[in-house]
């Protein structure tokens, strides 16, 4: 039986009831909790150790929008960040609260380290993607105010239709930052991600599945759960125990499916696509059951035989991006569709430019990038 870990609360109730001698173990208990619990205190402020910053307007689009088409920017957007969702009116009323000097929530952005030269140094946004790429398209004069009712006048207003001392001003407002360190990892920026825009009770995706009716179907019972406690699947696709424990993997095996059989008709909204999927999958027999699973392992088998690091950027990665995995492993099996006997001669493609740039992009989850990475994958499999 598995030992029950001590709690804190009932440590002291029963202290409360206990005398003389026997009060020992128990006070012992609470001191080692304490000394515990303050260690794990200090390492996580270890990770999340940060610096207050001041950007301007100008200088914070500049660093977003240069490079942006090839994925270069300084400024980036992560593949875990929502697509660009605000409505106009939404992000008008930002630029009309920055021109009246009203002030707006922190921007939290994160140094990044990386034994890659063209990531390191690169800045990453934790949270406040939305803002900034509502002042990218205001300065890019993409952006019509509408639905004002305080400055009623600047309704109809793009960026250049501001007096030019006023657009001098508006590019120097400006725009309080919290830069964490290089120290803080992945996990923790996630993690801090979540916080901030869901609270740590908010369900995930996949949380939301298992307690409905489309948690309840053979293709999530017999498939996707089946095929996510792969061991083989956990040493190739490795990712931290608090995103596994919240349901990642399962997504992961999800959308391998999703894509792999409906990629082409993919609508932009992932959540969508994968619980249209489950309900269009509803009347699955055993047969086919059986041959998802094969096709799944078939698919790691491949990938343990030929893919060094299995799905991570290098061998010492710790996590998994999910388009990277989609893009692999679903363009992996779609090439053993076509050539069940492949084998690979080169691999230089998968540290090329051109596939970063398929797996690294902003908007990554675009009907056009989904195809094309997933199609990229294939075609270089079956021209080994």
């Amino acid at each position: 039986m598995a030992r029950i870990k001590d709690n804190i609360y009932d440590l002291k109730s029963q202290l409360k009831n206990t005398d003389g001698l026997d009060r020992t173990p128990l006070l012992s208990k609470i001191e080692r909790l304490k000394t515990t619990a303050e260690h794990q205190i200090r390492e996580h402020q270890k990770d999340v150790d940060f610096r207050t910053k001041e950007f301007t307007v100008e200088l914070v689009v500049q660093k977003y929008s240069d490079g942006l088409e090839d994925d270069s920017n300084e400024l980036f957007i992560p593949d875990y960040q929502r697509e660009f969702t605000w409505s106009q009116k939404r992000q008008a009323k930002l630029i009309e609260s920055l021109l009246m000097g009203l002030p707006i929530p922190y921007i939290f952005v994160s140094d990044i380290a990386s034994d890659d030269d063209e990531y390191d140094g690169r800045i990453e946004i934790v949270d406040g993607s939305q803002r900034i790429r509502t002042l990218y398209a205001f300065l890019d004069d993409a952006l019509e105010l509408i639905g004002l009712e305080l400055i009623t006048e600047l309704n109809g207003f793009r960026f250049n239709d501001l007096s030019l001392s006023r657009q001098r001003r508006f590019r120097r407002i400006p725009i309080r930052i919290i830069e964490l360190s290089q120290q803080c990892t992945e996990e923790t920026r996630r993690d801090l991600f979540e916080r901030i825009n869901t609270g740590s009770d908010d369900l995930k995706e996949d949380e939301k599945r298992k307690g409905s009716k489309l948690g309840n179907t053979a293709l999530y019972l017999e498939v996707v759960t089946v095929c996510s406690e792969s061991l083989k699947f956990k040493e190739l696709a490795p990712m931290s125990t608090t995103v596994e424990k919240r349901g990642e993997r399962k997504e992961f095996t999800l959308r391998f499916f999703a894509y792999l059989e409906n990629y082409l008709n993919f609508g932009h909204v992932v959540r969508d696509f994968l619980n249209e999927y489950i309900e269009s999958q509803k009347e699955i027999t055993s047969e086919q059951v059986s041959l998802m699973n094969e096709e799944f392992n078939r698919m790691l088998e491949f990938m343990k035989t030929w893919f060094p690091h299995g799905f991570t950027k290098s061998y010492s990665a710790k996590t998994t991006p999910r388009v990277r995995f989609e893009a692999i492993s679903v363009g992996v099996a779609l090439a053993l569709r076509e050539n069940p006997d492949l084998k690979i001669t080169n691999l230089d493609w998968l540290f090329s430019d051109a596939f970063k740039k398929h797996t690294t992009s902003d908007g990554s989850n675009s009907k056009p990038k989904v195809i094309a990475r997933i199609e990229y994958v294939r075609d270089k499999l079956l021209e080994s």
